[in-house]
């Protein structure tokens, strides 16, 4: 196996438990009435690669499932990921030409 694919999926698995890890911050810090991740950084975090986490974070604590953009970006950041993602591998296993 190419070694970019290994790699690849490290940074996927990291950057979706940074995602998760922040979307479960905001939710307390809503609750406590502190400082909140903005909500461009969340989308950035997702748009990075951290979608999927994020998004089962949301659906999993109930926060942010009720605004419109998040409920649709990060759906739409997920296909693209997996896109990509299926993509990578072709190239990378050498069935792209």
């Amino acid at each position: 196996m190419n070694p970019v694919i290994p790699l690849l999926l490290v940074y996927l698995g990291s950057i979706n438990l940074l995602a998760a890890v922040y979307t479960a911050a905001d939710k307390r810090n809503a609750g406590r009435k502190a400082w909140r991740v903005p909500e461009r950084s969340l989308l950035l975090l997702g748009f990075l690669g951290g979608a999927l986490g994020e998004f089962l974070t949301m659906l999993l604590i109930r926060h942010k499932t009720t605004k419109p953009k998040f409920m649709l970006l990060l759906p739409l950041f997920i296909l693209l990921h997996a896109a990509l993602l299926y993509s990578a591998y072709q190239l990378f296993q050498g069935k792209v030409r």
